[in-house]
């Protein structure tokens, strides 16, 4: 069996209106603006802050979390207005993620990565179809977890009379603790093409839990392994072909690539992005960690240690430049999609090429920052009680599932090559 392409995506439509709402009358009216959506992001970004620490430490399931999420609207942030969503773009969808990550890294990668796997309706399923998903999907404001990443060795799918029956073990999955819909990859029998699966978390044979999630980093991002024992997928639940070979995707779906790799930048610039803004607090109160070896004591007023102010200005350098490229990204990301189906090949790769930079800048920015910010804060970062150590924890948790390397070695081969970057789905 093969998964016939899907047809022409549509482009996003009017992203400028919010959500409709409908007035005592029965009139319909447009909800939240796109400009409010980042207020209501900090508005929840504060209230996270509050217990970040406390709640990272007990690394529960994040279920309060997530309903939190749900209650604010953000979940369905991307999903056009006409189809009951937010109508925002990516670039609002990327301030959300930067700032929720700020606050608590492990939520804001939850919801980044509920971003992306919620958006590949659009590039794996026929416009038709995945309008009817997004409808449901924001219907029932479901969170979705899983993942469709190439080096997850893929599930069975093993059609029947009335559609299929999944089997395997996903090693790794985001959010699956928590989520109301997973997306995998699995592969038809016989020509073995990767497809994306759409699963109903509360299908009978789907066991979640185990593996991936005993990390020292991410404590409540719900991830880890999932089992599937002959759990039953509808026809319509197979989106469509994850196929790496050439000319098996078009160009728009290609995008799902860059899209999830500029998610992965804004997890890391958020992260790196609080942590500086808990140390700057600090730092303008503590006695310096260079004290014995400053020229002179600096008593009283501003901070005016110039070890402490070299450290600080070298940081904020490489948050601000990996954040221009991160943004730089993300609008050649937007006008591909907008461009949808006439999207070309050189302009596709174009695009993945900026996005995989912009990934490694912004990892490597974030391991810098979240290492060095420690060493300007002094001893004192090391009490449990700051909680400083969880900026990098999530951080390098994050890092060690998407190396730098493969990214540097996509631009360097592009660079001298024009070496077009493989179509690979992140973990």
């Amino acid at each position: 069996m093969t998964i016939a392409p899907p047809a022409p995506a549509a482009p996003f439509g009017d992203s400028d209106r919010g959500a409709p709402v409908t007035s005592a009358d029965g009139a319909t009216e447009w909800g939240t603006p796109r400009e409010d959506w980042p207020h209501i992001a900090r508005e929840l970004a504060d209230d996270l802050a509050t217990d970040a620490v406390e709640r990272e430490q007990a690394g529960k399931l994040p279920l309060d979390e997530v309903a939190r999420l749900r209650e604010s609207g953000l979940l369905t942030l991307l999903v056009p207005a006409e189809r009951g969503g937010g109508g925002a773009d990516w670039r609002t969808a990327h301030t959300v993620v930067r700032t929720v990550a700020a606050a608590d890294g492990a939520v804001g990668h939850l919801l980044g990565s509920h971003y992306f796997l919620s958006y590949c309706a659009r590039f794996f399923a026929g416009p038709d179809r995945a309008a009817r998903i997004e409808r449901t999907f924001a219907a029932g404001h479901w969170y979705w977890g899983g993942g469709i990443a190439s080096q997850e060795p893929p599930l069975l799918l093993t059609p029947t009379a009335n559609g299929y029956l999944l089997d395997g073990h996903q090693r790794y999955g985001s959010g699956v603790g928590v989520a109301d819909r997973l997306l995998v990859r699995a592969a038809v029998p016989g020509t073995g093409e990767p497809v994306a699966v759409l699963v109903d978390t509360t299908a009978p044979g789907l066991v979640s839990g185990g593996g991936g999630g005993d990390t020292f980093g991410q404590r409540l991002a719900a991830a880890g392994g999932v089992s599937f024992d002959s759990v039953p997928v509808a026809r319509e639940d197979v989106l469509g072909s994850l196929s790496s070979d050439d000319g098996a995707l078009s160009p728009f779906a290609g995008l799902a690539a860059p899209t999830a790799r500029l998610v992965s930048a804004q997890f890391c610039l958020g992260v790196a992005e609080g942590l500086l803004g808990e140390v700057r607090e600090h730092g303008r109160t503590a006695a310096s960690p260079w004290h014995p070896f400053s020229s002179q004591p600096w008593q009283g007023g501003a901070p005016q240690d110039p070890y402490v102010l070299t450290a600080y200005g070298e940081l904020a350098v490489a948050a601000r430049a990996a954040s221009a490229l991160a943004d730089q990204a993300g609008d050649a990301l937007t006008r591909g999609l907008e461009r949808g189906e006439d999207l070309d090949d050189e302009e596709g790769a174009e695009i993945a090429v900026l996005a995989s930079a912009a990934e490694a800048a912004a990892a490597r920015a974030a391991q810098e920052i979240t290492t060095r910010a420690l060493e300007a804060v002094g001893a004192t970062a090391a009490f449990a009680r700051h909680g400083l150590d969880r900026f990098w924890r999530d951080t390098r948790t994050h890092t060690l599932r998407e190396p730098v390397a493969h990214r540097l070695r996509e631009v360097g081969d592009y660079f001298l090559n024009g070496a077009h970057p493989p179509f690979s789905l992140p973990a």
